[in-house]
């Protein structure tokens, strides 16, 4: 697997999509190969563990929980990994110019980088750092969940519930991934209710 070496793999899309169990089989498969990996999550993703990734189908893999790109700088000071992988990549806080930096020069350096994330959120907006990294990475795969309306693929991932902050961890309870044209008729009829509430206030 020494072709990987100086190149970074993105695995992006939906909730639901697999892009997790997606970064998972890649660093095991880099594992199994005799490289040494550490993997990164940020420390705002505990909905399963502290200190592991875990997949929707429940593969675990050991994972150093970080807030910023800077942690896995200095943790890095001092590892032997040569591959590196980075869960939910869009909540890993840092200036996006200094995390594109980063990881410019961790590829320089030929490290190998795993980095699995959200390209949107319930809005269907981008995410910043993924959208920067998406054209630069080596390998990009765009996952698709199935839509929970109609069985198409799903684009994106749709809150059920009210809260407005981007932000807001859940799974199954509080999204649902829709195709494309389900997720216009549902933010349609979401509109006219506002409408209507706002008529009757």
């Amino acid at each position: 697997m020494h072709q990987y070496k100086g190149k970074m793999i993105l695995h992006t899309g939906s909730m639901f999509s697999g892009k997790t169990s997606s970064l998972w089989k890649d660093l095991n498969r880099f594992e199994i190969a005799k490289y040494k990996t550490v993997v990164f999550k940020p420390k705002l993703d505990n909905r399963y563990a502290d200190k592991e990734i875990v997949t929707h189908d429940n593969n675990k893999m050991k994972a150093i929980a970080v807030e910023t790109i800077y942690e896995i700088v200095e943790y890095m000071k001092t590892s032997k990994a040569t591959v590196i992988g980075i869960d939910e990549v869009q909540f890993i806080k840092g200036e996006i110019k200094d995390i594109v930096k980063i990881l410019d020069t961790f590829l320089e350096n030929g490290f190998t980088i795993v980095v699995a994330g959200l390209d949107m959120d319930f809005k269907s907006e981008p995410f910043e750092i993924v959208k920067e990294i998406m054209p630069r990475v080596d390998y990009l795969y765009k996952h698709h969940a199935v839509c929970a309306n109609c069985g198409a693929d799903a684009w994106v991932s749709y809150r059920k519930t009210q809260e407005g902050e981007r932000i807001k961890l859940g799974a199954a309870e509080s999204y649902e991934p829709l195709c494309r044209r389900c997720f216009y008729e549902k933010e349609s009829e979401k509109k006219k209710m506002e409408n209507q509430l706002e008529i009757k206030l």
